[in-house]
């Protein structure tokens, strides 16, 4: 065939385009983003929620102490933070603060009352001279300021399975001196942290 009569090219046939640009995507929908932030961000606040409520309720709540009872330690309107866990890791010591349900036959004004362990199951408590004697010799009080001093009372047994608190303002402190020991049971955590006032802010 004579090249100059070759057939013309079928204008009909389709051109292969070749592109290095990648194909443009259709914008979402904004309805739907909408949609999935709102789902995302109840998820989150649920999540939160369900965490505090567990802390509160099985490790760390917040408490305020209403009155001066534990003067100067800790004073009026004060927030403290409890381990609700320490006494499940280990023995309760003596000279921590402990937050307890308040005992039967006691004011109920408040549900919970906050005081020191100063005697521990088996031991015998008592005052003489200004000072706290455990089983017949002086405790060591060193978390008192100077010149604090206890009115007589006891010996007191304390019970198996409880404990001897007392408020650190001794002369305006209804304690196990009024109620007697507190059962163990009845022990909410250890006051370890005080969260409120700023200026005082700090581990008891």
């Amino acid at each position: 065939m004579d090249p100059e009569q070759q057939p013309a090219p079928d204008s009909a046939a389709p051109e292969l385009v070749t592109t290095d640009e990648a194909p443009v995507a259709s914008p979402p929908k904004k309805t739907g983003n909408l949609v999935r932030s709102i789902v995302e961000w109840g998820l989150v606040i649920l999540v939160a929620v369900s965490v505090a409520v567990l802390l509160r309720t099985f490790v760390v709540q917040t408490f305020w102490i209403p009155s001066g009872s534990m003067y100067p330690t800790l004073q009026t309107n004060d927030r403290v933070l409890v381990n609700k866990l320490s006494y499940r890791v280990h023995s309760v010591h003596r000279g921590d603060i402990v937050v307890f349900t308040t005992p039967p036959k006691v004011d109920k004004t408040f549900k919970d009352l906050v005081k020191r362990v100063v005697g521990l199951p088996g031991e015998e408590v008592s005052a003489h001279g200004g000072h706290i004697d455990i089983n017949g010799k002086q405790l060591d009080e060193s978390y008192l300021p100077a010149g604090t001093t206890t009115d007589d009372f006891g010996p007191v047994k304390v019970p198996t399975g409880s404990y001897f608190v007392m408020g650190d303002n001794r002369s305006h402190s209804a304690d196990s001196r009024v109620f007697g020991p507190i059962p163990k049971r009845t022990i909410v955590g250890r006051a370890f942290f005080r969260i409120w006032p700023l200026n005082r802010i700090g581990f008891l």
